[in-house]
């Protein structure tokens, strides 16, 4: 059981308002975003006259 007295000094939570929605954080959204170009540029290939460049560097 619990008493009243249990409850002295304790801040209330606040209580969402009805109808709100958790919104999405947006530092998220920016991670997706750059994950999905960072594997978008790893899948391009290589241009043919760098890969060229690059046999006259050996």
């Amino acid at each position: 059981m619990h008493s009243a007295k249990d409850d002295q000094g304790k801040q209330p939570q606040p209580q969402p308002e009805q109808g709100s929605e958790k919104k999405p954080r947006p530092n998220a959204d920016v991670g997706d975003v750059l994950r999905r170009a960072y594997d978008e540029t790893l899948n391009e290939s290589v241009p043919d006259d760098l890969l060229d460049l690059l046999k006259k560097l050996d």
